[in-house]
């Protein structure tokens, strides 16, 4: 992935000792600009209606009650849009990376916890009831510390980890996505990711995997979902939806870096994944505060 290009990386301070950082904060505004960080962050948010959310490459609006967790280094901000309430209550979980040693999470009983980090690296937005369900939990957190916030926390981010109806964010992620060794996804993945700006066949990707097309087909489908070009276009409209936000490129500069060498063709495909087009997706963030 590319740098982050005029977004602020913020500084937090989580010393050695510490486990996790609380901020409990009542605002009338969201005056941070865009920016990132390698610490792991939930937001909890009350009385933020009409108020934007932007992470990574999404952007939404928020409705009264928010929790959202964002992985390491992916960009974020909670931006004024069209918010009238006043006193926000924005509470803020903090923890590094590699808060949780690694032979911690292979153990089964912190598997779900485990995949919820990784999940993270996305951004995942949970239901408006998993939100209503740990709200007095988050209201209280700041007003503990030691090992009583310690396992209040691991009671939050395993119900956070269990929760169902949650939503992937971001269409790129920061961090590279985790493979078993010698995954023949690894394999497809790297490649991908070091040769998306040209044209990739399917028969130059299948040798790579030393696949016939006909087992390759087969192979990507099942273990991503997607056919290998929609596969490829996903990715290139994820690095072209960041670069859009981060580059003082234009649109054309845009699609031309990231693979495309159609403009009628990037247009549709980057529609039919984010929904608008590349020029109303850079539209949005216009007004957005960044760090020039």
């Amino acid at each position: 992935m590319s740098e982050n290009h005029n977004i602020l990386r913020e500084i937090v301070t989580i010393f050695p000792d510490e486990t996790f950082m609380v901020f409990d904060r009542v605002k009338n505004t969201f005056d941070f600009p865009i920016h990132y960080h390698p610490e792991i962050e939930i937001n909890f948010i009350l009385n933020g209606k009409g108020n934007k959310r932007v992470v990574g490459d999404h952007i939404g609006e928020i409705d009264s009650i928010e929790l959202v967790m964002v992985g390491p280094n992916l960009p974020h901000c909670w931006d004024n849009y069209r918010c009238k309430t006043k006193r926000i209550r924005e509470i803020t979980v903090q923890f590094n990376q590699d808060f949780f040693e690694e032979s911690l999470m292979k153990r089964r009983i912190m598997k779900p916890i485990d995949d919820l980090v990784k999940s993270s690296i996305r951004g995942v937005l949970f239901s408006k009831e998993t939100a209503e369900k740990l709200k007095e939990r988050f209201l209280n957190i700041s007003k503990l510390k030691g090992f009583e916030l310690f396992m209040e926390m691991m009671h939050i981010l395993h119900e956070l980890a269990t929760a169902e109806d949650t939503t992937i964010l971001s269409s790129y992620s920061v961090e590279q996505e985790t493979f078993v060794d010698n995954d023949s996804m690894k394999v497809i993945h790297d490649y991908v990711h070091t040769n998306f700006e040209r044209k990739i066949t399917l028969e130059e990707v299948a040798s790579v995997t030393n696949m016939s097309i006909v087992t390759f087909n087969r192979f990507i489908k099942k273990r991503s979902g997607k056919t290998f070009v929609n596969y490829l276009n996903e990715i290139r409209v994820g690095y072209a939806a960041r670069w859009l936000v981060e580059k003082d490129l234009t649109v054309s500069e845009v699609a031309f870096e990231a693979g495309f060498n159609n403009m009628a063709n990037f247009n549709k495909i980057f529609k039919s994944i984010q929904k608008c087009t590349p020029s109303e997706f850079k539209a949005q963030f216009t007004g957005i505060k960044k760090i020039q």
